[in-house]
């Protein structure tokens, strides 16, 4: 029992080390306490007839919102997109947030500045498409949440983060006019710690997707084993893609790639875990996955 604990403890720390500064601005980490306003792409154009993915004559406009697992992804995420769809793309994750902190109406309880609300950037950005990436934080990190955490009121945790989607789901409507952008839930990999916990996460989302009449990206899938969705795994055989790009299949030898640092088994970038939150500085097979899964579904939306 006793090592179980020392396990948990240092899976907190690992996390929390990737999400100790809610400050981490928009696209890159700032190099002060102060957040910066995401830098985003200055286009005047009417907005998507709302709830239809936007014509394949051009390109779609993408906002990126999300935890430590957004900020660890959104440089990939944006070059996939562009290179792929051309997208302008803007992203604007904050370390250690929920879907919470992305609401309006939270004051000062938030890790989320007004300005980088959900609503506040598609009201700014008319984005077609907002793809949110959320863990799920669990151990009560972020003051919107009010303490309630996971271990201690599993009940109260799942109906609070229900009642945040679905508000968080009318906020993007509301600000993009008639039906808003269409919403594309990112679906989470294996819990190290809670398997139970993410499987019912990703219920949430996929439920909150079905009765808006948004998308679901199941980067998680691509994280996980074949037949063992939801079972933690450090190692993953190496997919045709990666074993024909030179790093991508990190032990070729064996035929399989690593998606986790050994001292990290949340996050999927493989540089060291920092104070100061950053988008990964080195190419992550995990990360590459993820994002590609996610393009993958804007894609195909946008195709009809």
């Amino acid at each position: 029992m006793r090592r179980v604990w020392v396990v948990f403890v240092l899976l907190a720390a690992a996390l929390l080390a990737g999400c100790t500064d809610p400050s981490s601005g928009p696209e890159a980490a700032p190099p002060s306490a102060e957040p910066r306003a995401p830098s985003s792409t200055t286009h005047r154009r009417p907005a998507a007839t709302p709830g239809t993915a936007p014509p394949a004559s051009r390109p779609p406009v993408v906002l990126y919102l999300g935890d430590s697992l957004a900020m660890e992804s959104q440089q990939v995420l944006g070059a996939e997109l562009r290179r792929e769809l051309r997208a302008e793309y803007t992203s604007a994750p904050y370390s250690g947030t929920t879907l919470c902190d992305y609401l309006e109406g939270t004051g000062k309880r938030s890790l989320v500045p007004a300005r980088d609300k959900a609503a506040a950037l598609v009201r700014r950005l008319r984005p077609d498409h907002v793809v949110l990436q959320f863990w799920g934080n669990a151990w009560g990190y972020t003051w919107c949440m009010d303490g309630i955490t996971h271990a201690a009121e599993p009940k109260r945790y799942f109906a609070r983060y229900a009642a945040d989607a679905r508000r968080l789901t009318e906020q993007i409507r509301a600000a993009g006019g008639g039906e808003g952008p269409r919403i594309v839930w990112v679906l989470q990999g294996p819990d190290p710690m809670t398997p139970d916990r993410v499987r019912r996460v990703n219920a949430l989302y996929e439920r909150r997707a079905a009765a808006s009449g948004d998308l679901v990206a199941d980067a998680g899938r691509t994280v996980s084993a074949p037949g063992a969705r939801y079972s933690w795994t450090q190692h993953l055989p190496c997919t045709a893609a990666e074993r024909s790009r030179a790093g991508d299949c990190t032990q070729p030898g064996r035929g399989r790639t690593a998606l986790h640092r050994d001292d990290d088994h949340l996050h999927f970038c493989l540089a060291p875990t920092t104070s100061t939150p950053r988008p990964c500085p080195v190419r992550s097979p995990g990360i590459v996955r993820i994002t590609g899964e996610i393009t993958r579904v804007i894609g195909q939306d946008r195709r009809g």
